[in-house]
């Protein structure tokens, strides 16, 4: 399942072009882990001189979907994907290189299975937990995923 960041980012700026100009970049991703990162500018900045949190949402959420969406596809089933509900925490000024790291791959493909297996929907969490150059842990996003057959 591993995915060519190169090809992605470049498709992110068709698709996900917010998360592209704020400079969301995906740097890997494999099964069981995922790797974005954004650097704070003038132009992602809230009135604090930090990143603004959504832009670490943005980079948050796709260290997670992107795990999901590479998995559904995997499967060759016709599967939706959807955040349901999501929880942030902020532990320090987000300035810099941020790095979010996912690595919570293995709850995707046992939803996946249980969905396929019962045609009902499923709903898990995954973390994404975001460090700054220094490897301190400026924040930690939550995201639960809701995916189900379509028919």
């Amino acid at each position: 399942m591993s995915l060519n960041p190169g090809k992605f980012n470049l498709y992110s700026f068709f698709k996900l072009p917010s998360a592209w100009w704020c400079g969301v970049r995906l740097k890997s991703c494999d099964e069981e882990n995922a790797v974005v990162t954004v650097k704070h500018k003038w132009f992602n900045q809230n009135p604090f001189k930090s990143m603004f949190w959504a832009v670490q949402g943005m980079a948050a959420e796709l260290s997670t979907g992107i795990m999901v969406s590479s998995q559904i596809r995997d499967s060759g089933e016709n599967i939706s994907m959807l955040v349901a509900n999501n929880k942030g925490n902020f532990s320090k000024k987000a300035t810099g290189k941020i790095t979010f790291t996912c690595k919570d791959g293995k709850k995707i493909k046992e939803a996946l299975d249980r969905t396929i297996a019962t045609g009902e929907g499923q709903t898990f969490w995954m973390k994404s937990v975001g460090v700054n150059e220094a490897g301190l842990i400026v924040s930690t996003f939550n995201f639960e995923w809701t995916v189900k057959l379509r028919a």
